[in-house]
């Protein structure tokens, strides 16, 4: 039964989904540079990337959040925003093109100067062997319906005419929904899905349209990528995306996230795996339940919640935040600064028996979880090997067991810890473990047969 099951996951894959066949790994800039990350501090987490990670699988490297603004002194870190004249125009002015379609605000990028967009950043992560990816919110600029902007593919169709002006984000001012039952807004995303291929784009994070959850527009950013000519993976933010809607989004969307915005908290590790049991079985080729991304490193160096500083975990904490995103085969999105990582903050993105975890495996399953102690598995592609995670839930060390019956295990079965990657020998019926507060143990078990 394995073995078929292995056949059809790895049929799915090469038959229909060509983008996110396995999670996403990457860096974004969001948790370390906020809405104020420069060209500079891109290709300098590119270039750490390309040296240190890409050998293990890396790639997506992620521009996040407002790259059209300018950040003037009087902007709210984390929450930036706009102010309307008495003529009703807007300051400050988003870099924005003709059609209404915003581009890269030259004083962050300089490379995009004379109307290049992201073409000469995308060719240099590109030249490293790398992949790019841009955040955008949901819809279309305020001042592009203000300005009653031209749409490109949509003779005699302005901005105005496509605009939504009652959907709104709730904690940014930049952006009105678009009415996707008027002609010319199909044309418009058509029209920013066109402008993204012809920068090399390769990944986009819509953000503002999982909650709530907006079906019509989802459908019509997937529709403009695959009439783009580009293969480019979709991202939609931020959670809690309804599960009610599991059906939709593993159709249209190659990963979304279960949560809000996660943080350098251990209670939102515990919220995690929580979310995680709700949408436990939607994950496979091409569609990917996100955690978000991982609080490892250097973080809020420019915003957005905190002071800088390192992750507030904890070693134990680190590396059970890192266990649980790869049992789960969550996208793994680096969200410190690269180059300030510190050699434990390497170790944990460059072990290749962990990461394994997250782009080999079939089915994740929490067997157990209480207020003291989880347990999830997975069965790695292609045998009948078993990945078993055991996470202490404690304020203070504590005994995990796992009984192997109950996860198809027969006989004795070899152990190997994939943290330390060394073997911890032969087990029979059951293993057990102390392990300390707030920590976890990954194991890949294997049956021998007598």
């Amino acid at each position: 039964m394995k073995r078929l099951l292995t056949f059809l996951f790895c049929f799915i894959s090469i038959s229909g989904f060509t983008q996110a066949s396995k999670p996403p790994l990457g860096w974004n800039s969001y948790n370390c540079f906020g809405s104020a990350v420069h060209e500079d501090e891109v290709k300098a987490n590119a270039g750490y990337m390309a040296q240190h990670l890409k050998q293990y699988g890396w790639q997506y490297i992620v521009v996040d959040f407002l790259w059209a603004y300018d950040n003037p002194p009087y902007s709210k870190i984390g929450n930036p925003f706009q102010e309307r004249l008495y003529d009703g125009s807007y300051i400050p002015w988003l870099a924005m093109d003709e059609y209404g379609r915003l581009m890269p605000q030259a004083t962050k990028f300089p490379s995009s100067f004379q109307n290049k967009g992201f073409k000469p950043l995308s060719d240099y992560v590109h030249s490293l062997g790398l992949k790019f990816g841009i955040h955008i919110m949901r819809g279309i600029p305020r001042q592009a319906v203000w300005a009653k902007t031209k749409v490109l593919g949509a003779d005699g169709i302005t901005a105005d005419m496509i605009a939504d002006t009652t959907s709104k984000c709730e904690w940014m001012n930049h952006m009105y929904g678009l009415d996707m039952n008027k002609k010319g807004a199909q044309e418009y995303l058509n029209s920013l899905l066109q402008l993204y291929a012809s920068w090399d784009v390769d990944f986009i994070k819509v953000d503002d349209i999982s909650r709530p959850y907006h079906k019509a527009e989802i459908e019509g950013y997937k529709k403009a990528i695959d009439n783009c000519g580009r293969p480019i993976v979709l991202s939609i933010s931020p959670g809690a995306t309804p599960v009610a809607d599991a059906a939709h989004v593993k159709q249209f969307a190659n990963m979304w996230r279960m949560a809000d915005d996660f943080w350098d908290n251990w209670k939102e590790i515990i919220a995690m795996m929580n979310y995680a049991k709700q949408w436990q079985g939607a994950g496979g080729p091409g569609h990917w339940p996100d955690c978000d991304m991982l609080q490892v490193g250097k973080l809020s160096k420019r915003g957005p919640v905190g002071p800088e500083r390192y992750s507030r975990f904890t070693d134990e904490e680190l590396k059970t935040h890192i266990t649980f995103w790869c049992i789960y085969q969550s996208p793994l999105m680096m969200g410190g600064n690269m180059p300030e990582n510190r050699p434990y903050d390497d170790s944990l993105l460059m072990n290749e028996e962990v990461l394994s975890v997250d782009q080999n495996a079939l089915y994740p399953q929490c067997i157990f979880m209480d207020s003291t102690k989880a347990i999830w598995v997975s069965h790695v592609a292609g045998s009948n090997d078993v990945n078993i995670a055991l996470f202490n839930l404690k304020d203070e060390p504590a005994a995990v067991s796992i009984d192997f019956a109950g996860i198809g295990l027969k006989g004795n079965v070899l152990l190997r810890d994939l943290w330390q990657r060394k073997d911890l020998g032969t087990f029979k019926n059951k293993f057990g473990y102390t392990i300390n507060a707030h920590g976890s143990l990954l194991l890949r078990a294997s049956s021998i047969k007598k």
